[in-house]
């Protein structure tokens, strides 16, 4: 009796330690060049229609082909007249709602699977790793792209497609630190005094092992991001005339001598999310790392 009690203050003291991680978080350069990055592509795309000067479906065919810097076009024009800058604004609200949405289903479910089957292991353990096995022999957009075929194209699919396969790092990343953990003291001590397994993976394993993952998600948004833009360029994404980067490096591609802007400043855009995704999740491991 005096073990189980002298197991509470440390389980009490693990507990505290996702919010004293919390407090050690650095100002790493990387991660908050990555902040900063990301926060203008964000405000780009919450005042889109503030800062463009035309509709991004408005046609005008007069217009049609103009350079970058063109009077009334900072960006220049595309086969149809319509304004690259407002398409381009435009498209990244739904780019990042894409690359948000795509990911948030997988990391809730992915995580709580591999936490469940981390902890309790046996048979349940084992076939879904089998299952997770199976699917991890197949590149990952090749079975996106399977599923969107059978599927067909459209938004509502591409984040099913996505989801469907997404949360398989995810259930790998948790189980992997759930097995590292569910033999610590303080897990030990939890399970001494009799708490159930559903209050110690969600009091004592969750806040422990969260954290890789949610590292893990600005890789993820990143891998939805592009994932979108590939299908969109395939012709399986947001259809037409919808504004979306792939999509525009598609339309662009056939254009790509007499016209370069089309496709190479929406790959600019690609590049530029990427790479603030990119910054701040590696910010971040360099903090948990330190």
């Amino acid at each position: 009796m005096s073990k189980a009690l002298d197991a509470r203050p440390l389980a009490d003291v693990q507990m505290a330690r996702p919010a004293s991680a919390v407090r050690r978080v650095r100002l790493e350069p990387t991660l908050v060049f990555g902040l900063l990055l990301l926060g203008v592509v964000v405000f780009v795309a919450i005042a889109a229609p503030m800062l463009t000067p035309y509709d991004p479906l408005e046609q005008r065919f007069t217009e049609a082909f103009l350079p970058p810097f063109s009077a009334g076009h900072i960006l220049g024009t595309d086969n149809f007249g319509r304004d690259i800058w407002s398409r381009i604004a435009h498209s990244a609200r739904l780019d990042l709602q894409i690359g948000l949405l795509s990911v948030l289903f997988p990391f809730l479910f992915g995580s709580l699977i591999g936490i469940a089957t981390g902890y309790l292991g046996g048979k349940l353990d084992t076939a879904i790793m089998r299952i997770v096995d199976v699917l991890m022999a197949f590149p990952f957009l090749v079975l996106v792209i399977a599923i969107m075929s059978i599927l067909g194209p459209g938004l509502t699919n591409l984040y099913i497609a996505v989801g469907a396969v997404g949360w398989i790092p995810y259930a790998r990343i948790t189980r992997g630190e759930t097995l590292a953990t569910r033999h610590l003291e303080y897990v030990l001590a939890a399970r001494t005094i009799g708490c159930s397994s559903a209050r110690i993976m969600r009091g004592h394993i969750l806040p422990n092992v969260i954290a890789p993952a949610l590292i893990y998600v600005f890789t993820g948004m990143v891998l939805a991001i592009l994932t979108g833009a590939t299908l969109s360029f395939l012709g399986l994404g947001p259809q037409p005339p919808t504004p979306e980067w792939g999509a525009m490096i598609a339309e662009g591609r056939q254009f790509l001598l007499l016209a370069w802007w089309m496709t190479t400043l929406p790959g600019l855009a690609l590049l530029v999310v990427g790479v603030a995704l990119s910054l701040i999740g590696d910010g971040l491991a360099e903090n948990r790392g330190g």
